[in-house]
């Protein structure tokens, strides 16, 4: 089955007169600032000129238990008692339990990381850990992206005489672990006003507030401590970018989009070792990182070290201060990345030919396992999804339990599904399209029954194709680098609030050809009248060689590529139609 051809919705454009409104703004521009919902020009600006609103030493203390959080803390500090931090095996997890590792031995604490192996261990809390670790002489667990549905391990820890906080950003369960302490935004009665923080931002806030308690008065009556100390908790905001844009933290939320915004500013500066090593293996120049370089550079290099070996081979990169060790290590993430990529790969391949025989339009849900990496079922899952546009699970399965990563679509709340089948799972837990599970392996007929059960009565009577929302039709002759700046304006671009569509339409095509490995991307020209051509780069649309006709339609995001010192305008094609096509 090929990919589902994409449904273009070009967004309500706004009336002239209000766009003249923006007046500094392009009219481009303006018509995406409206299109996000800012009509008023003075909410646009707020939006695009968000900076360091607050200083990291004066938010966060009103979330709910975070200051008992930083008080036990600040306890075991003094009594020198030993403190885990319990994290996770992605990008999020591992900046987390840096960021948490870091700021508690500035202030002289006796701490260990602690990450389960994903194979081993799964995700989360889990009680045999727990139990090596007190026999280690662990006294505080605090768990960094994770424990928010470890309501047993967490009754498990304290029988073993742990004190358990949790700080987690996870959808809240049917029960809220009954822990020491519990920090996630998305309690009910959590009073602080962003619920949409990544786990790595929940970590800076517990961080932040603990620096507050410990230094007290003293810092605000000593300047130079005070600058001191906001200098050690704006180091680790490259840490906070790296974590919430792979973890795909909404954009569009002020607080993330100036996290991000901060955090770049630090990544740029490659002032950690291991930074500057990845940056280098990934072929990015400090100075240059954006959002994109995240998602697409250092994230699934980040992530690859938990997928197919130790995560806590990315903790060692990130807390390192010896380059040539961060070096060697970085090398390793690379390599473990391109063995990820090709895994992937050959397991879609493996799931599409299971699914050839079956129409498209009749698989309410697709529920696929077999002798699957643990650590890229997440991913294929998602690249199921990109292709067949239905809800995905994908399992590695186990001889007497499986475990499996599901990502949905916008129509089905993925988790919301898994509550309703929990009495047939061992855990589960995520977000609305980005969940996972562990099930005896008894119990996986009822629950792909039950799953698929729910996903006809969901999914009932709607047109499930993928949408390609289109904020401008903009003519090519138009498009200039003055354009890419304004649009810059937008960044950090990501999840909620994604670079900006553009579609430029009847479009002569100059010259194509095949590139990448496997000859997988198209690379083309598209004329203009009286101007130079403009690039156009598809990713993953290489089958479009054998059908190319000589107008086409585009849709893209308009951006700058630079090559071997030459800077050239780009569409970053979404998608393509035969000219005229309705």
């Amino acid at each position: 089955m090929s990919t589902l051809a994409k449904r273009w919705l070009l967004r309500p454009q706004a009336d002239r007169r209000l766009l003249r409104q923006y007046g500094k703004f392009h009219p481009v521009l303006a018509q995406v600032l409206y299109n996000r919902g800012y009509s008023k020009p003075v909410d646009a600006e707020a939006f695009l000129y968000a900076r360091k609103t607050q200083n990291p030493l004066e938010q966060g203390t009103e979330m709910k238990d975070v200051r008992r959080t930083a008080r036990r803390l600040l306890e075991a500090i003094q009594r020198k008692e030993l403190i885990i931090v319990y994290g996770d095996f992605d990008a999020d997890g591992v900046t987390s339990t840096v960021l948490m590792v870091t700021a508690l031995k500035y202030l002289g604490a006796n701490v260990r990381p602690y990450i389960p192996h994903r194979v081993d261990e799964g995700y989360g809390l889990n009680s045999d850990a727990l139990e090596r670790l007190s026999q280690d002489g662990a006294k505080v667990i605090i768990t960094v992206d994770c424990g928010i549905r470890s309501v047993q391990d967490v009754e498990d820890g304290k029988a073993m005489g742990l004190d358990i906080i949790i700080t987690d950003h996870h959808s809240i369960g049917p029960e809220i672990p009954n822990a020491f302490a519990v920090v996630n935004p998305k309690q009910e009665d959590c009073p602080y006003p962003e619920d949409m923080l990544a786990g790595v931002g929940v970590a800076h806030k517990v961080a932040s507030t603990l620096m507050q308690l410990y230094y007290g008065k003293r810092m605000y009556a000593n300047k130079a401590l005070y600058q001191k100390v906001g200098q050690v908790l704006e180091d680790l905001l490259d840490l906070v970018a790296i974590g919430t844009v792979a973890d795909l933290a909404p954009l569009d939320r002020v607080e993330n989009r100036v996290l991000v915004r901060r955090g770049l500013e630090v990544l740029n500066d490659a002032r950690r070792p291991g930074v500057k090593a990845l940056l280098e293996v990934a072929g990015i120049e400090p100075g240059k990182v954006s959002a994109m370089s995240i998602g697409f550079g250092l994230g699934p290099r980040i992530n690859a070290a938990g997928r197919l070996e130790s995560a806590m081979l990315a903790y060692d990169l990130l807390s390192t201060s010896d380059y040539d060790q961060a070096l060697e290590l970085a090398h390793q993430l690379d390599e473990l990345n391109s063995e990820r990529q090709d895994l992937t790969r050959a397991a879609q391949d493996v799931i599409r030919q299971q699914l050839v025989t079956v129409e498209s339009d009749t698989l309410p849900l697709i529920f696929a396992g077999g002798d699957f990496q643990p650590g890229i079922v997440g991913l294929v899952a998602g690249r199921l999804v990109e292709e067949f546009y239905r809800p995905s699970v994908v399992m590695e399965r186990g001889e007497s339990e499986s475990r499996a990563s599901c990502r949905s679509i916008p129509q089905f709340d993925i988790t919301s599904a898994l509550d309703e089948c929990a009495e047939l799972l061992v855990r589960h837990g995520g977000h609305a399209q980005a969940a996972g599970f562990t099930v005896l392996n008894e119990n996986l007929g009822s629950l792909q029954e039950r799953l698929t059960q729910l996903a006809v009565e969901r999914l009932e009577g709607q047109e499930l194709r993928p949408v390609l929302e289109i904020d401008a039709v903009v003519d090519v002759n138009q498009l200039s680098e003055e354009l890419v700046d304004e649009l810059s304006y937008l960044e950090p671009t990501g999840h909620m609030n994604p670079a900006p569509v553009l579609v430029s339409q009847n479009l002569y095509v100059l010259d194509w050809r095949l590139v990448g490995r496997d000859g997988r991307h198209l690379k083309f020209k598209v004329a203009r009248a009286g101007r130079p051509p403009v690039d156009a780069i598809a990713f993953g649309m290489g089958d479009w060689t054998h059908r190319f006709p000589c107008r086409i339609d585009v849709a893209y995001q308009l951006e700058i590529n630079e090559w071997n010192g030459r800077r050239t305008m780009q569409m970053n094609v979404q998608d393509i139609r035969e000219a005229g096509t309705p």
